[in-house]
This record gives C-alpha cells, structure tokens and sequence, in this order.
C-alpha cells in the first residue's frame, strides 16, 4: 500500500523539464526517475512527445473542466501550472482553486524541487490557455490528469492497471 501510494504521489507529479534543446530523449521503456528528496519530481523516463500530447488534450478541453467546475460536479478541482526559473521549468497542481474572467489562482501544491521561485502553499495565477493540465474527481473516478498517462507506460502493467482503473476515460 505505501508503495502504491507513493506511485500515485508520482503520477500526480509535478514535472520538470528543460528547453527542449537540453532535454535528454526519453523513451517510454525507461523508468521515470524521481528526485530523492521528493518522490513526486518527475525528471524524465518518459515519451516527450506523448507528454506534449497530454499537454495540448489539456489545453484543448479545459472549458470542459471550467464548465464542471463551475457547476461544482466533483471534488479535488486542480490545474497544473508550468513554472519557469532560470532555464528550468516545473509543473506544480494548484489547489483551493477560483476561476474568473479567463484566469485560475490556486495554491502550489507540491513541494518545488528545480525551482526556487515559489513555495508550498503559496498562492498563484495563471490564465487558461498556460495550464499543462487539469484533475478533478467525481465518483470515484479521476477526470483529466492527461500528464499521468505517458508515465503508465513507464510501470509494470499489473500497477499501471490499477492507475488506468482510476481514470474516468482510461
């Protein structure tokens, strides 16, 4: 069970990556390689190309996620936000979430581990088209946190399984 919890810890991960003409090829047979200090910095392990992918779905449905927000069909609302300091970037869930006008401010949930920028708890802002992603949960189903899938390929199946399990649209 402490295993499987901290797998889910690193699927809801933050992050990080470098401009993409620093970025080591990552392919989806490799491992994703967790910081020591921190078990939810993500540092790679996984298809580049499949996570822009689930940046870009993201993006594209996030009027959906604002719509269920709104309406207040779920619980755990969050959006990712890419976070730049220097020449690194980290993606960190905002919590505690308000929308308006085109604009999401929230709290960092996650602790930094690249940045240095921010903090844990502190508040944020970001407008729609910059998230990297979206989650919420509704029945006991998780809605959106595209970013997840690409590291499900990075586990063995019998535990990927039951990530896959969790998703409303696996």
């Amino acid at each position: 069970m402490v295993r499987s919890t901290a797998v889910l810890l690193l699927m809801l991960a933050a992050c990080s990556t470098k401009p993409a003409a620093t970025q080591p090829e990552a392919t989806s047979s490799t491992m994703p390689v967790a910081e020591e200090d921190d078990p939810t910095l993500v540092r790679g392990g996984y298809d580049q190309a499949e996570m822009d992918a689930a940046i870009a779905k993201a993006r594209a449905t996030v009027d959906t996620f604002i719509a269920e927000f709104e309406q207040g069909n779920g619980q755990n609302f969050s959006v990712k936000a890419p976070i730049t300091d220097g020449e690194e970037t980290e993606h960190f869930w905002l919590g505690q979430l308000k929308y308006d006008n085109g604009t999401f401010t929230g709290t960092i949930d996650n602790v930094p581990g690249v940045v240095g920028n921010v903090k844990l708890g502190q508040s944020w802002t970001i407008e729609k088209a910059e998230i990297s992603d979206w989650m919420f949960m509704r029945d006991g189903k998780m809605h959106g946190n595209y970013t997840m899938r690409p590291l499900l390929k990075t586990l063995p199946p019998d535990e990927a399984a039951v990530y896959r399990a969790m998703l409303a649209e696996p």
